[in-house]
């Protein structure tokens, strides 16, 4: 099944929850592990015992597995493998952008299956022209995963491009909007490209029906609520996949405590997006 369609039920079968497995030297230090390889797949793999096996999709980000060296990856490949296993979609946050031969290498690294960091899809940024991103689109198509477009981000310097007017007179994030709307034309029941949208951003205007999913970090401890999600995505609040982090991670180390957390979160955004 193509990945708009697996993310579709997945959402339907265990509520719209994309929970974030972000190992941050901070948060490693209050479950009283130490910031090093070994700390972090303590870390990561409670997270994936706590919680894949009851959200939609899992998002690792990868920063901060990397910054453990050859470590690290392996404990983010042990992730991507268990999260997958568990039946959680994996989101791989790396934000990758670039051109041509590097593109594609992004893309075969993280979205052809015979990688050994194959996830079921990565987001990316689009601010090398969306053109550029072809090469993980297409590469992510071919093997039923997908991508999420940086389109609105919740940064405050992120406005200075992403609002400014193209000749065409709609806003950076508006035509980057209507390139992920063309790439989903005809897609049932879901599109596999989506667009990341903070949850914490003003209202602009934008049309978010794309066809598509829309993954809203920036839930809970970075101050998005549900009532932005409803402000913010009104007439497409069935396709939006919130992401929370630190509000759920903040329960652990305790696997139980990470479950239950994960729980109230999805619960919040099924009885709010109707699922």
């Amino acid at each position: 099944m193509t990945f708009g369609t697996r993310l579709r039920e997945a959402m339907d079968i265990r509520g719209p929850m994309c929970a974030g497995i972000d190992p941050h030297p901070g948060l490693m230090d209050t479950w009283g592990l130490t910031d090093s390889a070994d700390g972090l797949e303590k870390f990561a793999m409670a997270a994936v015992e706590g919680f894949a096996s009851r959200v939609a999709a899992v998002k690792p980000q990868s920063a901060f597995f990397e910054r453990h060296g050859a470590k690290g990856i392996a404990v983010l490949e042990r992730v991507i493998a268990e999260s997958r296993a568990a039946g959680a979609l994996v989101v791989l946050d790396v934000k990758r952008g670039d051109i041509g031969s590097t593109a594609q290498a992004y893309a075969d690294a993280y979205l052809d299956q015979n990688s050994p960091l194959a996830a079921d899809a990565i987001t990316a940024s689009p601010y090398l022209g969306f053109g550029s991103l072809m090469p993980m689109i297409d590469t992510a198509i071919a093997n039923d995963a997908g991508v999420f477009v940086l389109a609105l981000t919740s940064n405050p310097e992120g406005p200075d491009v992403q609002h400014a007017m193209t000749a065409d007179g709609c806003t950076v994030a508006g035509s980057i909007l209507s390139e992920i709307r063309s790439r989903n034309a005809g897609a049932h029941p879901l599109g596999s490209i989506g667009a990341v949208v903070g949850a914490t951003i003003d209202d602009t205007g934008e049309d978010f029906a794309i066809n598509g999913p829309l993954l809203v970090p920036g839930i809970g401890a970075q101050g998005g609520t549900a009532d932005d999600v409803r402000r913010i995505f009104a007439g497409s609040l069935r396709n939006v996949l919130p992401s929370s982090s630190r509000e759920i991670l903040a329960a652990g180390p305790d696997r139980a405590s990470l479950r239950a957390a994960a729980d109230q979160e999805a619960s919040v955004f099924t009885r709010l997006l109707g699922t």
